[in-house]
């Protein structure tokens, strides 16, 4: 099981974005995915067509309360090959009612660990925009993290933040843990500001050569409960995030 957190503790950079355009571009790659929605407020459950509030669905929250387990928990979406852990605003609890819980840093590598029918499974894990219980969570989870980052002013200072987080959880929870990369988003080429903060993050991190530009399209799909890759194959979304799952994919021992 290769399983990637997508975070970035700031919010509106792309996370979710990010999170459904891979996994579906994984999934078309013809490797099966499943896509773990860590965030309360569910963007990526209703990113793939699913009513978070949906009666009777369980999802992540009861994963990690130990009630289900990762392989029920799981729902098919419209990109064949792919499927998703929902999320729920019950998930905006947890943090509470794990508080005093020794293994509430885990319970998600826990879960997946007990998933062997999961075990060729690629994972893709989209993060809330904070650096508390659920991220750790994923974290502690992650074979690699990608950070979403938009090239703006405070861009370099929360980057900064997250990759200190990143080896603090590697040197205490985590050992294989890696970031694999930065990925610059909503990307304006004309925009001189963009252009100079993209050129000091490739200085300082590793990046990929993919860039997901603005672009309408992409703004569009998740209205429709789609990926960009249904929605607007042909569109710049699509073309960088299938370039992305290229990257993604050619640096994994497995494939």
């Amino acid at each position: 099981m290769h399983v990637i957190a997508i975070a970035n503790q700031k919010g509106g950079v792309g996370k979710t974005t990010t999170s459904v355009n891979l996994a579906a571009s994984i999934a078309l790659a013809e490797l099966p995915c499943v896509l773990i929605d860590l965030d309360p407020q569910a963007n990526a459950t209703s990113g793939v067509g699913l009513d978070p509030r949906g009666q009777g669905r369980e999802g992540i929250y009861e994963v990690l309360r130990g009630e289900l387990s990762c392989t029920d928990a799981r729902v098919a979406t419209a990109v064949e090959g792919l499927s998703i852990i929902p999320s729920s605003p019950d998930l905006s609890g947890l943090e509470t009612e794990l508080l005093n819980e020794s293994d509430r840093f885990v319970r998600l590598r826990s879960a997946l660990a007990e998933a062997v029918e999961l075990r060729d499974t690629i994972v893709v894990i989209d993060c809330p925009p904070s650096l508390g219980l659920l991220t750790l969570n994923a974290l502690c989870s992650a074979t690699e993290v990608i950070v979403p980052l938009q090239c703006e002013y405070f861009a370099l200072e929360g980057l900064s933040q997250m990759t200190n987080t990143i080896q603090r959880v590697r040197g205490a929870l985590n050992r294989k843990l890696s970031l694999r990369g930065v990925l610059l988003t909503m990307f304006d080429v004309r925009n001189r500001l963009a252009v100079e903060v993209a050129e000091e993050v490739k200085a300082h991190y590793p990046t990929f050569e993919a860039i997901v530009p603005r672009n309408i399209r992409l703004a569009e799909a998740p209205s429709h409960g789609l990926p960009i890759a249904l929605y607007d194959p042909t569109s710049k979304g699509a073309v960088a995030y299938l370039q992305l799952a290229r990257e993604v994919l050619n640096s994994m021992p497995s494939t």
